[in-house]
């Protein structure tokens, strides 16, 4: 049976065999004094009493027990290292021990904020200390990750966040691989000495306001981005300038091949959009201003960089003065007839023009999208049609070009309040004021034609020729009767803006495959599938009725 004694180390208590204690009593006298000389003896030795009693801790944990014996405090004195053995280096002036412990650290580097190099929050240094390299170049790689997409800013606030700051003295030398044993807590304190003598002697560069610290810092980042662009940059200057060249190049192709297309669809503003917005009276003006506008800066970028890579001569001050009033100019152009034709769209007005739908026996209406193409007069006399194209009919087809330009065209279904059908076609546009939206509306024209029980649907509104387009659109609201059938096709189904699902009404009247058309019926409560009882008998009750309502 041994004798235990509870000792008190660093605010943890342990309890600990007499034997042991008389050898960690005498092991901590020569340590102490070891360094009763020290300019801070006190901090050191309570540095090396912690570091003791963690490493107590972790053996009690280890090993599952409670008291610290005899070979606990041995171990801990051997990884320690004991006075003797450094005392022994010192005496020997041809001992590279101390600079070899110092520049050649064999522990293990632990990541830490640093909080003695730092400018914000230590991350980047304590990045620096985990792998060895200059804290420079860890805030360059930051600061070139937060300018290329914010990325940088991100990953540093969740590192602030993640890592520890190192506190004590073990944490400082754990992050700079330091081996926490006597040396190295000898030649840490002494790298204290050190640091804190140079900042004495820079005393007036260490009490820089943060903004000042800030400067130094920009200033010693675009320092060594001068040698990086000076050394290995040159090339990748030239590599991004010759991007920039050909991007220039492609920019300004682009732009002379979007003008001669301005000078081609311009002439007939139905065609595309935006073309069809620019009436012919201003249209000119417009296309060239706004290409000078896109184009001298991108000349001027392409010469700043054939300067920049292969230092030639640019051009002189005043063809530069002459350059920029140009575009001034051009641009002053564009605002002024852009202003001119943004206030056609100040306005709206619209009109109603109502068309008789002859009735049939059957009550029943097939609506289809009308596949003929109309011509204009203009049109008509150029192809020559009645010569060409006699008793031919041109078919219009869906990738024509006409149907990118802006049109609007939506239909209705609802209950009629009549025996006969009806539809009510609803224009509408935009204008400088009331009279002009109201003549822009009334400047439109749609085709609507109907075959016995066949009704055909145009794609798209027309403008008159000389037109421009100011938002024109047509609402077509078709009402028919009650227990009216209509047979809707696919097509023209995308411009209903009633819910009809022509698959799901098939699929209720048990029809496979992918049909073109389906059948619907007007009720009380609106249009939905007509149901075939024929085929859906066994599925319903004699009661129901023929129509699914459709949600």
């Amino acid at each position: 049976m041994n004798k235990t004694i509870i000792i008190n180390i660093n605010g943890i208590v342990f309890h600990i065999e007499e034997d042991a204690y008389e050898i960690l009593k005498n092991y901590m006298t020569d340590v102490k004094r070891h360094f009763l000389n020290s300019v801070d003896s006190l901090e050191i030795t309570t540095d090396i009493e912690n570091r003791i009693a963690e490493m107590f801790s972790d053996i009690l944990v280890k090993e599952n027990k409670q008291v610290i014996v005899e070979p606990d405090v041995k171990q801990v004195i051997e990884q320690m290292g004991t006075v003797e053995d450094f005392e022994h280096v010192e005496e020997d002036p041809k001992s590279n021990a101390h600079e070899s412990y110092t520049y050649n650290n064999s522990g293990t580097r632990t990541l830490f904020r640093d909080p003695d190099d730092h400018l914000i929050g230590g991350v980047c240094s304590g990045l620096a200390n985990y792998f060895n390299v200059e804290p420079v170049w860890i805030r360059l790689a930051f600061a070139l990750a937060i300018i290329f997409g914010g990325t940088g800013f991100l990953l540093y606030i969740i590192l602030w966040m993640v890592l520890p700051k190192a506190i004590t003295r073990s944490d400082r030398m754990a992050m700079k691989g330091q081996k926490l044993n006597l040396q190295g807590f000898k030649n840490n304190f002494e790298e204290e000495l050190n640091t804190v003598r140079g900042h004495l002697s820079n005393f007036q560069d260490e009490a820089k306001p943060v903004i000042y610290k800030m400067r130094d810092f920009i200033s010693e980042f675009f320092y060594h981005m001068g040698h990086f662009f000076n050394g290995a940059g040159k090339l990748f200057i030239k590599l991004v300038g010759i991007l920039i060249l050909l991007a220039c190049l492609g920019g300004a192709i682009t732009l002379v091949v979007f003008l001669g297309l301005a000078e081609v669809w311009g002439k007939d503003p139905v065609n595309l959009f935006p073309f069809s917005v620019i009436t012919n009276q201003y249209a000119n003006k417009i296309y060239i201003s706004a290409f000078i506008v896109a184009i001298i800066p991108l000349l001027t970028i392409a010469m700043l960089t054939i300067k920049a890579i292969f230092n030639t001569r640019t051009i002189d001050r005043t063809m530069g003065s002459v350059i920029l009033i140009v575009w001034l100019f051009a641009l002053g152009t564009l605002i002024f007839y852009g202003s001119k034709i943004s206030a056609g769209f100040r306005s709206s007005a619209g009109f109603t023009e109502t068309v008789t739908i002859q009735p049939n026996a059957k009550n029943t209406y097939y609506l289809k999208l009308n596949d003929i193409k109309y011509f204009t007069h203009e049109d008509s006399v150029r192809l020559d049609i009645n010569s060409h194209f006699k008793n031919m009919t041109v078919t219009n087809d869906d990738t024509d070009m006409e149907n990118i330009s802006p049109s609007s065209v939506t239909i209705n279904i609802e209950k009629s309040d009549v025996s006969q059908p009806v539809l009510i076609e609803s224009f509408r546009s935009k204008g400088r004021h009331y009279e002009d939206a109201l003549f822009n509306a009334r400047n439109t024209r749609y085709i609507f034609t109907q075959q016995d029980s066949v009704l055909k649907f145009d794609r798209r509104l027309q403008l008159m020729p000389g037109s421009a387009w100011h938002d024109q659109e047509i609402e077509l609201t078709l009402k028919v009767p009650l227990n009216t059938i209509l047979v809707v096709d696919k097509k023209i189904n995308e411009y209903i803006i009633n819910t009809m699902d022509i698959n799901e009404c098939n699929e209720t009247n048990k029809k496979t495959g992918d049909l073109p058309s389906a059948a619907f019926m007007m009720t009380a409560d609106g249009v939905g599938c007509k149901v075939d009882t024929l085929v859906t008998k066994p599925a319903i009750k004699p009661d129901t009725a023929k129509v699914k309502k459709i949600k």
